[in-house]
């Protein structure tokens, strides 16, 4: 979304045996959570607005596919056997990298979200930019490479 810096969304998981991501918590916690508000802003200020998510189960079930449909999101296409062609996926490892960067690592969920949130406030829009404005040449490698390994 050039120009656009969205909200950072800290999931919450129960713990425990079934405390991962099930159809139900992403709903929850990333759908009725802030997606919704963000899309439809989005979608009244740009229009014509797809939804991008990857194949994980949570985000394939039928709930989600009919949630979607309900609220009026239209998904972009994702095949099954695709490569990751998801433009954020720079910016997660740019997060990853800068919370793994700092001089005081993380020893507890509580300072580990701390962590991201300071090291999320600190990416601009323009680095967000960059890398979503990098996706013809990540889709021409993926062609290039037809289908298999990428230097992105």
């Amino acid at each position: 979304m050039k120009g656009k810096k969205g909200l950072l969304v800290v999931l919450e998981y129960p713990g425990g045996r079934g405390g991962g991501m099930n159809a139900r918590r992403y709903q929850e916690q990333v759908l009725e959570g802030k997606l919704l508000e963000f899309y439809q802003e989005m979608d009244s200020e740009r229009g014509d607005i797809k939804f991008q998510h990857d194949g994980a189960p949570s985000h394939t079930a039928k709930s989600m596919k009919k949630w979607l449909s309900d609220h009026g999101i239209p998904l972009f296409p994702h095949l099954p056997s695709s490569p990751d062609l998801n433009p954020i996926e720079p910016v997660w490892h740019k997060l990853k990298h800068g919370v793994q960067a700092r001089p005081c690592h993380p020893t507890s969920v509580l300072s580990l979200r701390e962590a991201v949130k300071e090291v999320w406030e600190g990416i601009t829009v323009e680095t967000i930019d960059k890398y979503a404005g990098r996706m013809d040449e990540v889709v021409k490698a993926v062609l290039d490479a037809e289908g298999g390994h990428t230097r992105y």
